[in-house]
């Protein structure tokens, strides 16, 4: 039983056709979910480099027919679901093969990555909505979903797997009781709620409560809780007004009093943790007030980095390589060359401050186009530029440079399978 769907992939707000051509394809070929690549196939394309020629083709389609895409379409995904038990991995590799150069019709490049992950091996295809003479499109035109879904029974049923029945119109069913399903956060809250009934002495004899209850504490820069069956810690600043830290000791202090409610559900967990400021509307205003306010606000930042840096007992001493200033996404870019390098050169010369030295860190294509190189020169420069050339391509010099993201070293690897490697510059005369 084949289950298929024809999924248009857009490029995502904020970031370029490139970031989400290699965000798709990275996601597809995942080597938790692929049996370490083994499950990946490729058509006209090496599926480690089908992001890179994918937007390869987009460009020779400019060049070739000088016209420009006027969607926000960089290609599409079938997704191909099959009845647990019914299928190997290889044979449902080979099942998604088949239907993708079918429906094609061998003129757009695809990869195929079969998924393991779940109770039911599912295939991502993704092809090019470019084709491979790279002189026309893909046309989603109004039926192809329901095309795509026909075909895909037709090489099901020719490899003798079972196929989705439809059923009569007078037997379909639609669900619409839902469960009213209580969130970890509401119990964590009601439980928060309980303790504070009666408050405890202090912020300490609190957590002692909150461990009698059947939750773990782990108490860092913030304090958060796991309770059973949770996978992910809960901040309780994530829990709104109430039950934050401050909140609490509050209630214990006596100057404040606890009012039970439901605060706003708030998911810190997948958010990232920035020490700089915010990409907000703020930044994409660009007022006249606003590197004013960003280098100040960026200068308390770097203050409270100096801080952490001495309270962990780091000396520049320990240190064999500089800090670095990770600075690559795009929405920070758009707020021009003048705003990316004095954000920058806050952070250098804060770090530079506390005797450590520092690194600015960025793509090339970034360093060219979106520093002012005058004023972050005295700074060491680390650039990473995946090319078979025997030098990155910046007009200026490096002191580091990452070469490939792609290297499988034993030990070194990360979730993914792989990791990176870098060239890291010395003086020939340099001595220990």
């Amino acid at each position: 039983m084949a289950a298929t769907r024809l999924i248009a992939l857009h490029v995502n707000k904020g970031k370029t056709v490139a970031q989400c051509l290699k965000d798709r394809t990275d996601y597809a070929q995942n080597p938790e979910k692929t049996q370490k690549g083994e499950l990946v196939t490729g058509f006209q394309c090496d599926p480690m480099t089908a992001d890179e020629e994918f937007l390869l083709s987009k460009r020779q389609y400019q060049h070739i027919t000088g016209k420009y895409q006027k969607n926000n379409v960089i290609a599409y995904q079938i997704r191909q679901s099959f009845k647990p038990g019914e299928i190997t991995a290889e044979e449902a590799n080979q099942v998604g093969r088949e239907l993708a150069e079918r429906f094609t019709k061998g003129k757009h490049a695809f990869i195929v990555a079969t998924h393991t992950d779940r109770a039911h091996i599912h295939n991502h295809i993704i092809f090019n909505s470019t084709s491979l003479d790279s002189s026309s499109k893909f046309k989603n035109f109004y039926f192809s979903g329901l095309a795509v879904q026909r075909l895909s029974d037709i090489v099901c049923m020719e490899h003798g797997l079972s196929i989705i029945e439809k059923k009569p119109y007078a037997m379909r069913t639609k669900n619409t009781v839902r469960e009213n399903r209580v969130s970890h956060r509401d119990v964590l809250r009601q439980t928060i709620d309980s303790i504070l009934k009666n408050p405890p002495q202090d912020f300490s004899a609190f957590l002692s409560c909150l461990e009698e209850n059947g939750y773990a504490v782990k108490q860092g820069k913030f304090i958060s809780v796991r309770g059973k069956g949770q996978e992910r810690f809960i901040r309780l600043c994530s829990l709104g007004e109430g039950y934050t830290e401050d909140d609490i000791n509050a209630v214990l202090a006596g100057t404040k009093a606890h009012r039970a409610r439901k605060g706003k559900r708030i998911d810190l967990d997948n958010q990232k943790f920035r020490l700089l400021v915010e990409i907000d509307d703020r930044i994409r205003a660009r007022g006249p007030g606003y590197q004013r306010w960003a280098t100040t606000y960026n200068l308390k930042q770097m203050a409270k980095t100096r801080i952490f840096l001495k309270e962990q007992e780091i000396d520049p001493t320990d240190l064999d390589l500089p800090v670095a200033f990770d600075i690559e996404e795009e929405a920070v870019f758009q707020t021009g060359r003048r705003n990316v390098t004095a954000v920058t050169t806050t952070f250098c010369d804060e770090i530079k401050k506390a005797g450590f030295e520092p690194m600015v860190y960025s793509g090339a294509s970034a360093l060219r186009n979106y520093f002012e190189y005058s004023k972050i020169r005295e700074y060491k420069i680390w650039v990473a530029h995946y090319t078979k050339a025997s030098a990155p391509a910046i007009p200026f010099s490096y002191d580091m440079w990452q070469y490939t993201s792609r290297a499988v070293i034993n030990g070194a690897n990360t979730g993914m399978g792989y990791c990176d490697l870098n060239y890291y510059l010395v003086d020939k005369n340099y001595k220990e």
